[in-house]
């Protein structure tokens, strides 16, 4: 590994974040061709079900690919899915040397891609700028690996960690940029997901309203045992290319969720021994149902809930700079904590963002003993 090529490995990512929003289940690549130290071709992955960012970056070279370097984000696939091979388009563009930064994680074709290539003779490396692709695909990662959601967990609270206070205001904690990021959070998820407590005091609509451009509407899902959701509930009357996914207790009303059936509504019954929801159960079906990633925007309850069943992959806490002063607000989790404070949650791998006067800490969930 080479100076030179970590450098068009990094420009081989900017690419790939171009795809963010839009490539799932699919992971977000990037590719740079290069010769005699010219960049003749560039491509990323625009949208599941499309060409590959390696057939991108080819058709842009052209002839120019013979002979020359093929820099990827992500192993060139080896099988055919909705696409053809990418392997193949390679081999048969005179392309000398892949260099990728990370394999693919799924077991079931790992290495294959890369082992293919070497094998006809191309001079083949893998794992440059290999923690950045990593990073870049952690949500792919986890879903091929374990089929499972990457869950995140995201809080605005003041500084003294009030999410709204005693009559429910919450309207607005953080500022107009933090909110702007939260937005391309949900363009960068699957499903977003909040309790019923969240529909009756907001009526949010959970779509993506970026400035400028086109977002992609995560499926939005409320946690709402005892179907209480209200009939006229934006979210269930919204114009919208995903759904609304009501996860409802086996004892909810009946009649009611007939009257609420529609397009674009649907109902997943799923509770436990005690007649409350599954929390774990539903992130299992969720990736049953093909569902890559779960952004969690719920209240207290719902905070306390997801983070005490373990559930959680990462957090985005956003404070702003002010204080509610006093303790009758409501906090960021409800109900029990631990014993002892060594035994609270930590979190690993810490980057501290900032949005004008608001700060964002980002991080990942330390595996608990």
């Amino acid at each position: 590994m080479t100076l030179l090529d970590e450098t068009y490995m990094k420009m081989a990512l900017e690419l790939a974040e171009e795809g963010r929003g839009w490539t799932s289940p699919n992971p977000m690549v990037g590719a740079v061709i290069v010769k005699d130290g010219t960049v003749v071709g560039k491509g990323f992955h625009q949208a599941a079900g499309g060409p590959h960012a390696e057939i991108h970056a080819l058709n842009d070279a052209g002839e120019k690919a013979r002979g020359a370097t093929l820099y990827v984000s992500f192993e060139p696939c080896n099988h055919t899915g909705r696409t053809p091979p990418c392997t193949q388009a390679i081999l048969k563009s005179g392309i000398k040397r892949v260099v990728a930064g990370m394999k693919d994680p799924n077991p079931r074709v790992t290495g294959g891609g890369l082992a293919f290539l070497k094998t006809r003779g191309l001079d083949v490396s893998v794992g440059v700028c290999e923690d950045a692709c990593h990073r870049l695909n952690e949500i792919f990662i986890k879903y091929a690996t374990t089929s499972l959601p990457f869950v995140i967990l995201k809080c605005a609270a003041t500084l003294d960690c009030r999410i709204a206070t005693r009559t429910g205001d919450s309207k607005w904690i953080t500022n107009p940029l933090s909110r702007q990021f939260v937005h391309e959070l949900r363009h960068a998820v699957d499903a977003i997901m909040v309790g019923i407590g969240t529909v009756l005091k907001d009526n949010p609509r959970l779509t993506t309203r970026l400035q400028g451009r086109k977002g992609s509407d995560p499926i939005r899902i409320v946690l709402d045992t005892h179907l209480s959701i209200p009939l006229n509930a934006r979210l269930l009357h919204l114009s919208s290319h995903s759904d609304t996914l009501i996860v409802i207790g086996t004892s909810a009303p009946a009649e009611k969720r007939r009257i609420l059936e529609r397009p674009g509504v649907r109902f997943l019954p799923l509770n436990d021994e005690r007649g409350k929801i599954d929390l774990t159960a539903l992130v299992k079906e969720l990736g049953r149902m093909g569902i890559t990633s779960l952004m969690i925007e719920g209240g207290s309850r719902v905070n306390g809930s997801v983070l005490r069943v373990g559930i959680v992959d990462k957090v985005y806490m956003f404070y702003a700079p002010k204080i509610y002063g006093g303790d009758d607000g409501v906090p960021i989790c409800a109900g029990p904590g631990v014993d002892l404070m060594g035994q609270s949650i930590r979190l690993k791998d810490i980057s501290v963002h900032r949005f004008e006067d608001d700060v964002m800490i980002e991080g990942y969930l330390s595996d608990q003993e």
